[in-house]
């Protein structure tokens, strides 16, 4: 598969922008997760107001052969509503933290989705037939009286406009102390983590009422509490290993074959920090945002701050790559720190073949990673460049010193504009970020 941008590489295109255009934005319309199901056809966001809605692509139209098929809404449902803790007096936002897929084995497509609290099992089927002619009712429903019927009829299925129904098939609540930050469906594809500040829990798709503590970090007296868990994953084809990450910016791989509960791990990934880097802000950047393995299982790859980390699971001690995602903000971290920012949690995805790996950044800026060549891009979304097949220009931001033409400043970049979710089609070159409320969809450039 082609690169990340720059000489011979691929050429990235605005498609589609989906979302409001207003300049104020209902917080319940702020998109909290973007993900692709694992055939790429369908399209999956959450948002604050604890809705899904899910795009379908469009099959390709073989005229225009360099047209390739544009996603529209498939579904819209509510998936969480606000709730009252009132043991605790806590309000538990509807806000969707995370969708995960079920690969898909019948005509019907299954998807997790958790706001703080509690997980729903989705199913999303598709209905373009509906029974017409019983014996004891009425076309609109009404029931007949039964002595009125002389003669018997087969009830028959006639066509109908396509209905996508939504209905949640499983509720797993009541397992969770703090806020859920992750789920990651096993390659079991029957046993799923849930991860919180504290705590991994394993669940059965099929039992709702119970589950296992597989991790707990929290201490007998909260006062020592040094850290917290920041994500975690299963492994994608080893269905034992699973991760997950820390605020002290380690990265701990257990094996559920050990013990039943992986307080101990097998491995523990850590890069020493540099010594001349040391700051009074080193703690909160090295903090792990997301962690995901590529789909080889080979490599994990991790979203602190300011980089993006490439871990070989054979080898512990370092990175084997690093790649600086907006180093210019190092000079900033004050203010950033002020205004809250520096504790954004920036996501990551890999492309379809892990060879590039892509996380967002601030005004709206988006980067991109080629592992083989070593080369970055930044683009970004934005609605000035929003024809359809416009070919994104690579932007550039000027630390300090003497600003080039086409150059941004460090100074004038909008804090506010921030890309923290973004997903990568399994097998085409077609991504989707999530800036605010909109979502914009980029392809490559086809001839």
């Amino acid at each position: 598969m082609a690169g990340a941008g720059g000489g011979n590489d691929i050429q990235w295109c605005f498609s589609q922008v989906k979302g409001a255009v207003d300049d104020d934005v209902a917080e319940a319309d702020i998109i909290s997760t973007v993900e692709f199901n694992h055939s790429g056809e369908l399209l999956a966001t959450g948002d604050k107001g604890g809705r899904v809605v899910i795009f379908q692509q469009e099959q390709e139209n073989k005229i225009q052969s360099h047209s390739r098929g544009e996603y529209n809404v498939y579904s819209t449902f509510q998936s969480h509503e606000p709730e009252f803790d009132y043991l605790k007096s806590l309000e538990i936002e509807e806000k969707i933290n995370k969708i995960r897929w079920l690969p898909q084995k019948n005509a019907a497509q299954f998807l997790l989705s958790t706001n703080d609290k509690t997980i729903k099992l989705w199913k999303i089927s598709e209905r373009d037939k509906r029974p017409e002619g019983y014996n004891l009712k009425e076309e609109d429903g009404r029931y007949r009286d039964p002595t009125t019927v002389t003669t018997l009829r087969v009830p028959v299925f006639r066509p109908m406009d396509l209905m996508v129904e939504a209905s949640p098939r499983r509720i797993f609540a009541n397992a969770h102390t703090y806020h859920i930050n992750s789920i990651s469906i096993n390659s079991d594809y029957e046993t799923y983590l849930s991860a919180d500040d504290l705590r991994i829990n394993l669940w059965h798709l099929e039992i709702t009422d119970r589950s296992f503590n597989i991790v707990d970090i929290k201490p007998a007296n909260m006062e020592e509490l040094t850290e917290v868990i920041t994500a975690a994953e299963f492994h994608p084809n080893s269905c034992n290993t699973f991760v997950y990450s820390s605020s002290k910016g380690t990265i701990r791989l257990c094996d559920m074959r050990a013990s039943a509960l992986c307080d101990r791990h097998s491995k523990l990934f850590e890069e020493p920090e540099d010594p001349s880097n040391r700051s009074f802000f080193s703690e909160i950047i090295s903090s792990i945002s997301d962690v995901k393995f590529s789909h080889s299982g080979r490599y994990m790859m991790t979203r602190d701050y300011l980089s993006v980390k490439i871990w070989d699971l054979n080898m512990e001690d370092r990175p084997v790559e690093t790649y600086q995602v907006h180093e210019y903000l190092r000079s900033k971290l004050c203010s950033l720190y002020e205004n809250d920012c520096i504790f954004d949690k920036f996501e990551c995805c890999w492309n379809g073949s892990d060879s590039v790996v892509m996380t967002g950044s601030y005004n709206n800026f988006f980067r991109m990673f080629d592992r083989n060549t070593k080369r970055d891009i930044t683009l970004e979304a934005s609605r000035e460049n929003n024809k359809p097949r416009t070919v994104l220009k690579p932007r550039k931001v000027c630390a300090s010193g003497k600003r080039k033409k086409d150059e941004i400043s460090v100074d004038s970049l909008d804090f506010n504009k921030k890309i923290l979710h973004t997903a990568w089609h399994p097998k085409e070159n077609i991504i989707a970020v999530a800036t605010t409320n909109n979502l914009y969809i980029f392809q490559d450039k086809v001839n």
